[in-house]
């Protein structure tokens, strides 16, 4: 159950904190004072999508919490984000939302996304907007509708699966079942790139090897250069010099004082070390010089590879990897065509095992459907029955249409408006306030079967009046008996029989709009009550006659 919304900043409310109670809730208030604000911030919380307009104009940010009682852990949404209510089974759900787009959502302090918000809201929480009715006109809907009562999903997951295999396998036999002349030119286009990959003789790595190489042949002289140069400086020539002589005369010179002192003995072996140091850096030089191999007609074959890797790399892939990959994925795909006379065998005898699976599953989950629609037909129809529709009839047709992704089924509600008439689609026949009481209906037969606890109704009254408009608030009034009820409401039917009323204002204060939500005592209720009544001229007997409602109303919900 809903026990505190608090709204900070959202549109015209600067700030508001609503204490809801059990039963019946209703907000009444003029058009325009905010009503459907209220209801947009409840959607925020739950993780309804959301704008920056929303937020008040002056503030950088808005800020909407929930809190929730009597919230089981078992709750799916919860568990699959691993979190728990608090000991006392309460749940608070945060959601800040920022000028810049941003969002951050906690659920009893933990930070999560808005789609974890998303899906815990909705296992609390159900809203049913102004315009939800039109969704009968669609009858696409209907199938979902029947599915969520006859709780087919095991059935319809199975099914789907055995579609997906068929579908799957269909796709496979359309690729394969191409015509013998885009055959043939399919297979002399792989062959090409077959034949021209493979005559290239790649090799993994081999661009990065060829680059090293070719940049060293382009420098050849530089390189021999300066290898001459380095040599000429460590090891001299015929006539001596360079930097090994130097200093094997200098370690020569230094070995005959050496044991005079410490020090010069440790001079002496440091000489010593340099010149082997140095000796070995000449042998490297001289190795690299003796070995470099300069040949121009090296360089020209190079050339011409890197030229081929080149060209092929435009043709195949941006790598040798890629363009080995790229031939092992030719060599398969010209192998499947050459086989495809086998395969297309095989595949067939697959799809014909696959399509009766479909069949099989279809049939199972058309048996499902058909049971739950008996059920929920009896269930509307009495529903509508309550609500003054006793001349109603209400059909659930199921028809066969080829497989598809949500079954072999084509689900459509159908009604009678009045007696004689024969059975037509809702979208054809029913008036507003005929759907607005059909939804009605097939919400409440829904929250039946689901744990919600909060059902929220924001305007359901449109289209309606008079003696249908009572028989509404009174459907609404049992409703509340097993599930927390919030309506918004401009009937005062509606108003009179909720056992909470608040009275949604807008006024204007330092030059702003703003807008509070107030909890009405009785006298305050008999006001608005006259107010919704009579408009703005609220007389002696308006308030009179709101009072004679409110009493009736109690004495309803006290037969309950």
């Amino acid at each position: 159950m809903l026990e505190l919304l608090h709204i900070e900043n959202i549109a015209v409310i600067e700030e508001a904190d609503i204490q809801f109670h059990a039963g019946f809730n209703a907000l009444t208030g003029e058009t325009g004072a905010g009503k459907s604000i209220v209801i947009d911030a409840m959607g925020a919380v739950l993780g309804g999508r959301t704008s920056r307009e929303l937020i008040r104009t002056g503030a950088d940010r808005a800020f909407v919490s929930a809190v929730f009682s009597g919230v089981s852990a078992d709750l799916p949404g919860l568990a699959a984000n691993s979190i728990t209510p608090d000991e006392d089974g309460n749940l608070l759900l945060q959601r800040e939302i920022s000028g810049d787009g941003k969002n951050a959502c906690r659920v009893n302090g933990r930070p999560i996304t808005v789609a974890q918000l998303r899906s815990i809201g909705g296992e609390l929480l159900n809203i049913h907007g102004q315009h939800d009715g039109q969704q009968l006109l669609d009858e696409e809907q209907h199938g979902s509708y029947l599915d969520r009562f006859g709780r087919t999903g095991e059935a319809l997951a199975a099914y789907q699966r055995e579609y997906e295999t068929m579908t799957d396998l269909r796709s496979q036999i359309r690729t394969l079942q191409m015509d013998e002349a885009e055959k043939a030119r399919r297979m002399d286009s792989l062959r090409f790139q077959i034949d021209e990959l493979e005559r290239a003789e790649l090799v993994p790595g081999e661009e990065e090897e060829l680059e090293g190489r070719r940049a060293l042949l382009r420098n050849g002289e530089k390189y021999l250069a300066a290898l001459s140069g380095a040599d000429f400086a460590l090891s001299g020539d015929e006539e001596g010099g360079g930097a090994l002589s130097c200093l094997r005369e200098a370690e020569t010179a230094v070995f005959s004082i050496r044991t005079l002192e410490d020090d010069l003995e440790e001079l002496y072996k440091r000489l010593e070390a340099v010149r082997c140091e140095v000796f070995d850096l000449a042998e490297i030089v001289r190795e690299r010089r003796a070995g470099f191999d300069f040949s121009p007609a090296e360089l020209d074959a190079l050339e011409s590879r890197a030229d081929q890797l080149y060209r092929l790399k435009k043709k195949y892939g941006p790598s040798v990897e890629d363009m080995l990959a790229y031939l092992e994925k030719c060599q398969g795909e010209l192998d499947a065509i050459e086989t495809a006379g086998d395969t297309l065998i095989l595949l067939e005898r697959k799809l014909q095992k696959a399509e009766k699976a479909v069949h099989t599953a279809g049939s199972a989950l058309t048996k499902a459907r058909k049971t739950a629609a008996k059920s929920l037909e009896q269930r509307i129809q009495k529903e509508l029955q309550e609500l003054d529709m006793r001349k109603i009839r209400f059909v659930i047709d199921i028809s066969e249409k080829e497989p598809a992704a949500d079954g072999c089924d084509a689900i459509r509600f159908l009604m009678s408006a009045n007696v004689g008439e024969d059975l037509r689609p809702i979208a054809k026949i029913a008036s507003g306030g005929e759907l607005a009481r059909i939804m009605l209906a097939l919400k409440n037969v829904l929250a039946e079967q689901e744990a919600i606890g909060t059902l929220v109704f924001d305007e359901v009254d449109t289209g309606v009046s008079g003696r249908a408009a009572q028989k509404v608030a009174e459907k609404l009034a049992q409703v509340s008996r097993r599930k927390q009820v919030l309506c918004v409401t401009h009937l005062p039917q509606l108003a009179a029989m909720a056992d909470t009323h608040f009275s949604v204002e807008k006024g204007e204060r330092k030059g702003r709009t703003y807008t509070e939500v107030v909890q009405l005592d009785r006298e305050r209720r008999k006001a608005e009550l006259a107010r919704i009544t009579g408009g703005s001229k609220v007389t002696e007997a308006l308030l009179e006659s709101a009072g004679e409602l409110l009493d009736e109303a109690e004495t309803y919900r006290r037969s309950l």
